[in-house]
């Protein structure tokens, strides 16, 4: 693997083509791509990927094969097929994404579950006297609110603390990031504390930046965090990852947004360690103390069916010019001259410049729009959802004192953004139907104050 590629955050892409890849006869035609897409609603601008993903209709019916397999005969499908079935998938995983062990794999439902058991046992570090008072847990101020939560639930109630950093934005370099991390764990060390996790986002959702994971994780390393949870909802499927050269203790990926398995799937590394971890799923099952692989594979009767379709999602993505890598590689090129496009129409800019994009992109909203609040945002997410069948979310970018902001053409201050997915069922008219309504309200000097109602 070149040391420069995208994989974890590098600035640098390269285009390397395998020679004993299929001919281009044999991949998927336009024609194919909107069959396997076809129970999508009709009429819908739906660049919004990000939020809940896609999946095709050879996936699901895949999935609905493993559905009928265990109303047939669940007992045979429990001790059969279910447990082999699991591994066949974390098989798959392991490989993509370099592990050294299919056991540092678990299946959860989502990034979210992840978090909780990464934070529970934080919890009990505090609980049983391991970590101190006032010890803390440091992450960007934009890391996914469940994961705030969690934090709430788990940590803050049994004496640790939080620092919180801002991430930058609009960001013009990774130099910027890094500097705030670690400025935040300075923080987090203040008075004689100690940094118990960092968490660190891959991919951050809003707003939406590739970050250099790998030179935070290294930072941590030489900051002495103890340890360090990569949270990565948004990719695989977006961008390539090695954990090994990530470095990281934990990392979780949802697998329904961005590699096409229908909700709910997301894969946890944990790294393998001379002690074993004292990690658990947070469902408690008679196979408590197994290990989080064989925990996770087990916590009741539920349909396990979008765990079990990996091995059919590699299937469908074979069938594209490149495979997987090809997929994220197009969709960050259509996804970013699609954000080009829009803010050249708009006068605006782009949140982050292309090579700190994946197939999300920010784009700058015209000033004259007057979106104030994250009330005015959702206001206007709705008006273009009811009103002109765009589904994009909006997010309203919250000056601090001093800060002056970016001006569009109009020499206004730009404070919301949208942001842009791009995924193989995309088509140049979903991004020019957002063009046009944005480009509309503001000809006819709508604002979010006047907007009408949904």
């Amino acid at each position: 693997m070149a040391a420069d590629d995208r994989r974890n955050g590098d600035l640098t892409n390269h285009n390397h083509r395998d020679p004993k890849k299929p001919r281009l006869s044999e991949f998927l035609t336009e024609s194919d791509i909107r069959s396997e897409f076809a129970h999508h609603h009709t009429g819908v601008a739906r660049v919004n990927n990000g939020s809940f993903g896609c999946c095709p209709s050879s996936v699901l019916d895949a999935q609905r094969e493993w559905q009928l397999r265990f109303l047939r005969q669940p007992d045979e499908f429990y001790f059969n097929g279910l447990r082999r079935g699991l591994l066949a998938s974390r098989t798959v995983i392991s490989s993509l994404i370099n592990a050294d062990d299919v056991d540092e794999v678990s299946l959860v439902d989502n990034a979210t579950t992840a978090a909780a058991i990464v934070l529970q046992r934080v919890g009990r570090c505090f609980s049983e006297g391991r970590y101190q008072k006032e010890d803390t847990v440091v992450m960007f101020h934009c890391a996914f609110q469940s994961v705030k939560k969690s934090i709430q639930a788990y940590v803050t109630r049994v004496g640790g603390s939080t620092v919180e950093v801002r991430l930058p934005f609009p960001v013009s370099s990774n130099d910027e990031i890094v500097s705030a991390f670690r400025e935040g764990l300075k923080k987090g060390r203040a008075n004689g504390r100690t940094v118990r996790l960092a968490i660190i986002d891959h991919i951050t959702s809003m707003p939406c930046v590739l970050m250099p994971v790998r030179e935070l994780v290294n930072v941590c390393r030489e900051e002495g965090v103890e340890e360090v949870f990569v949270d990565a909802a948004h990719a695989i499927g977006s961008v390539k990852v090695d954990v090994k050269e990530i470095g990281a203790d934990y990392y979780v990926s949802n697998l329904h947004k961005w590699f096409f398995c229908p909700p709910s799937i997301a894969f946890f590394y944990c790294r393998k360690r001379s002690s074993e971890p004292d990690v658990h799923h947070p469902v408690v099952s008679h196979e408590f103390g197994n290990g989080l692989a064989i925990e996770s594979a087990w916590i009741g009767t539920r349909d396990y069916s979008s765990q079990l379709v990996v091995p059919s999602v590699m299937n469908f993505v074979s069938r594209f010019e490149g495979g997987i890598d090809g997929i994220m590689e197009r969709n960050h090129d259509e996804a970013v001259r699609m954000g080009l496009m829009l803010c050249g129409a708009w006068g605006t800019n782009l949140g982050s410049p292309p090579e700190m994009c994946v197939a999300m992109v920010m784009i700058g909203l015209p000033s004259k729009l007057c979106v104030e609040s994250d009330e005015d945002a959702a206001k206007l997410r709705s008006y273009l959802r009811v009103h002109r069948s765009v589904e994009v979310p909006v997010y309203f970018l919250g000056l601090r004192d001093g800060e002056e902001g970016v001006k569009d053409k109009d020499s206004g201050v730009i404070t919301a953004y949208v942001r842009i997915s791009r995924q193989v069922y995309n088509e140049t008219e979903d991004y020019e139907r957002l063009r046009d309504a944005i480009t509309e309200l503001v000809k006819d000097q709508m604002t979010c104050q006047n907007l009408p109602p949904v």
